[in-house]
């Protein structure tokens, strides 16, 4: 209940802006057109254009031009999808097959890159040189992001802190995006630009964390994957982590094998450690510390509707996990 009240509160924005990217996405080409409308309408929560309504409505904003810097950041989410999707091989996606599962790597990156540009395209049509420099920088911090956590695929030597600054860097960079350049959108001071800012920052680390956590401790229908995917593809996140700084030193070198072999041969052994050696519980730890991050960002906010449903957000992050 909690989380379709987020969404109740811009019930009407959000239908517009669903209809804005359908429309948006229209190419001569019939074979962009297919796979942007499969990618986009594979089922997601559409968090971060959400963050973009929530952020520009709760400091007042009474016209219509966020309705297109949602759809923006939506194209710009889906591109880093498209391209993810081909980078780490994957093949399933929101329990969906992923596009490039469907049509091959080629297609996928191709649109992936018109998703880019017509996000640009409608960027210039918000007319505001503080917008642009954000989503630029945003979509060139997201493009490092992925390189990092490309060169540190099977790498279990990765710290905490830099693990950290990689989801910052591939994941939280959007969100903080978001919710930016909604304040930015709405004419926000700078004490309230910057909290808006910081805000979309710590929901975007929350997020991961949990997301990272789900990966030991979730299930495929529940998740749209599954359960040690990460592991598969070699990517050391912060259950891991703990788990071989916590560990004894076989179990230590069980993780490191596995990390730096991939696959699933190792799977349950390594659910099993990740669970009982406390990993589960730090890294959500870490999830909640981020979520109470965000939602003191929003102290400063009048009370609204819209104030209510971006801390809602906060705690529906940290929800997923029983």
């Amino acid at each position: 209940m909690t989380a379709q009240r987020i969404y109740d509160t811009v019930a009407d924005d959000f239908s517009r802006v669903n209809d804005l990217i359908i429309q948006r996405l229209a190419s001569d080409v019939p074979l962009v057109e297919k796979i942007a409308q499969y990618i986009i309408e594979s089922g997601g929560k559409r968090l971060r254009p959400l963050l973009v309504l929530l952020s520009s409505r709760a400091l007042g904003y009474g016209a219509d031009d966020h309705l297109k810097l949602a759809a923006v950041i939506e194209f710009l989410h889906t591109a880093t999808l498209l391209h993810d999707d081909v980078v780490d091989t994957s093949d399933l996606r929101r329990g969906r097959s992923t596009a490039n599962a469907k049509w091959g790597n080629a297609p996928s990156v191709l649109v992936g890159d018109f998703l880019y540009a017509r996000a640009f395209e409608m960027m210039v049509e918000l007319k505001s040189l503080a917008i642009m420099d954000v989503l630029s920088h945003a979509t060139a911090v997201i493009a490092e992001g992925e390189v990092m956590q490309l060169m540190n695929v099977k790498n279990p030597d990765l710290t905490e802190e830099q693990y950290m600054k990689v989801i910052h860097n591939k994941t939280a960079m959007l969100f903080e995006a978001a919710s930016h350049t909604g304040a930015l959108l709405a004419g926000a001071d700078e004490h309230r630009e910057k909290a808006l800012r910081d805000y979309g920052k710590h929901l975007g680390l929350a997020f991961q964390l949990v997301d990272d956590v789900l990966d030991y401790q979730g299930d495929a229908e529940a998740m749209g994957k599954n359960v040690g995917d990460d592991l598969a593809e070699g990517k050391t996140t912060l259950p891991l982590i703990y788990a071989m700084a916590d560990g004894s030193d076989e179990d230590r070198q069980l993780i490191r094998q596995a990390i730096r072999k991939g696959g699933l041969d190792d799977l349950p052994a390594i659910l099993k450690i990740v669970r009982e050696s406390g990993a589960i519980e730090y890294t959500m730890a870490k999830a909640r510390e981020q979520a109470e991050l965000a939602r003191a960002c929003l102290d400063g906010l009048e009370e609204s509707g819209h104030r209510e449903a971006l801390e809602l957000l906060t705690e529906v992050a940290v929800a997923r996990v029983n």
